[in-house]
């Protein structure tokens, strides 16, 4: 009799866990509630053991496999749980806990729980919690795995004199690795747990007296508002931050360099580093931002004003470039010199395409390959891209679809978007350049002139967190010549440029 209620008790016990969900057990912490809350998880294991090997203190052991390091479980939580020289002659739930948080148990950082929430939330993150079911409380003792991606080096972002080291997709390592640039208690972190199933951590880090306090402010009060379930990727964050989220043009800053994200922080900027992203975000952002690079500075400031002004001329040439020519050649053909004409009308003889069919066919063929050749494997792609570039574009010359001419437009406005430093930017300024053609197709000139008029009246509305977004453009001459010129170093102490108070002020 006893062995069939026995049995129907369990019964009755795997039936409740069954008909429940994890939402439900959000009480106390419990091993019967932390167990229906991993109901179906293969990798979430158990074990009981005997503080001091005594029987009336039992203590629930709870991990999931793969997230946390074996060797330091057993080693730094199980073996001093076991031994009776440091369990002491106290008796109770809560004369153990005390006893382990004042050192029965050899590892370094511990958190006391008392919400089932926190006791699930620290063990997707790591960490290996001890039960006690009598006083209905946790320690949760962070042993992460080691097992993670070593430092390289930048891969997007080449460093010719700087450092050559890149985030990882962990983000303690992260954010030690910003620390090593910043080694001063100025540097603030504070952490967040954004998407209400993934419960990603999120770290802001700011330097105190640097960025202004109303800026933080509000970009922990958005990170706590939140509303998303899920955050594997950046653009969630800068969809959901952004003061404009419909504007094509990025509005947050992102690196894989730990020195380029110290340099920005030290400007006055806010950095955000999520956990499992290998790279970090900056805000507030501006245009002249996304037109810089680190390596700037160290060179000769000569150099770096040319490789500065180059930037930009290339920027206007894969923006206007196409446009303009389409437009000078279907409607202004008396601006164009008469044996350059001469040149373009007997290379149009043989094609049976207009000018404006050829360029947005090319630059359609351009792209297609572009993307092609990033998606494929390394060896396989530039392969690609070199049949593409040489053997198809020839071939499409003598076979009279398209003339030299477009071509070489085609051409010249491609190469001059891969000098811009920022791809984010690159990709705006390719639908930029795809809306500035169009007006050209429609109406010369005329719509050329009439979209640039828009994207500088767009520019200049966009405001990224209350700063100015076309900042120092936005001064007057004297932002401009800041934004194009670099001043040399002398031997007094320079001060540094910072944003404060909406503009760019040093």
């Amino acid at each position: 009799m006893r062995i069939l209620w026995e049995i129907l008790y369990h019964m009755y016990i795997l039936s409740d866990f069954r008909t429940k969900t994890t939402s439900e057990y959000q009480g106390i912490v419990s091993f019967r509630n932390l167990q229906g809350a991993f109901r179906g998880c293969c990798d979430f294991q158990t074990r009981q053991i005997d503080f001091g090997l005594e029987k009336n203190r039992r203590i629930t052991v709870c991990w999931i496999d793969g997230l946390v390091s074996g060797t330091a479980v057993t080693e730094e939580i199980l073996r001093p749980l076991t031994q009776v020289s440091r369990a002491g002659e106290q008796e109770g739930s809560l004369a153990a806990i005390e006893q382990i948080l004042r050192g029965s148990v050899y590892r370094y950082a511990v958190k006391a729980r008392s919400k089932l929430q926190d006791v699930i939330e620290d063990l997707t993150h790591g960490s290996c919690a001890l039960l006690f079911d009598e006083s209905g409380a946790a320690l949760c003792f962070e042993v992460r795995s080691d097992k993670t991606r070593a430092i390289g080096e930048p891969t997007l972002e080449k460093s010719l004199k700087g450092a050559k080291d890149a985030f990882v997709e962990t983000l303690r390592i992260n954010t030690a690795l910003v620390r090593q640039r910043l080694c001063t208690p100025q540097l603030k972190l504070v952490e967040h747990s954004c998407g209400s199933l993934t419960h990603t951590k999120v770290a802001i880090l700011y330097m105190e007296g640097i960025a202004a306090p109303e800026l933080v402010e509000r970009i922990c009060e958005r990170l706590v508002h939140l509303d998303a379930e899920t955050l594997l990727g950046s653009s969630i964050l800068e969809e959901r931050l952004a003061d404009a989220p419909f504007s094509p043009f990025p509005q947050m800053l992102h690196t894989e360099r730990p020195d380029r994200f110290a340099m920005h922080l030290l400007d006055g900027r806010v950095g955000l580093l999520v956990d499992g992203l290998p790279v970090g975000l900056l805000l507030p952002a501006d245009f002249a931002a996304f037109m810089s690079v680190t390596d700037d500075a160290g060179v000769h400031f000569s150099a770096a004003t040319a490789l500065t002004l180059l930037r930009y001329a290339a920027l206007l040439l894969s923006l206007l470039t196409p446009a303009v020519y389409v437009a000078v050649a279907g409607f202004h053909p008396e601006m164009i010199p008469t044996r350059l004409l001469l040149s373009i009308i007997e290379a149009e003889q043989d094609v049976p395409f207009s000018p404006a069919l050829e360029v947005l066919g090319m630059l359609f063929a351009f792209a297609l390959l572009q993307e092609a050749g990033l998606r494929l494997p390394n060896p396989v792609g530039d392969t690609v891209s070199i049949i593409g570039a040489l053997i198809v574009g020839q071939a499409a010359v003598e076979a009279k679809l398209v003339s030299p001419i477009s071509i070489i437009v085609v051409a010249i406005s491609g190469i001059s978007c891969y000098a811009l430093p920022s791809q984010d930017m690159a990709s705006a300024f390719r639908l930029c350049r795809l809306a500035l053609l169009l007006g050209g197709i429609l109406a010369g000139l005329y719509g050329v002139c009439l979209g640039c008029c828009l994207l500088f009246l767009h520019l200049a509305d966009l405001d990224s967190f209350g700063y100015n977004y076309t900042a120092p453009l936005s001064e007057g001459s004297h932002g401009l010549s800041r934004l194009l010129l670099r001043r040399p170093r002398t031997r007094r102490r320079d001060p540094i440029p910072r944003i404060f108070s909406g503009r760019w002020t040093q």
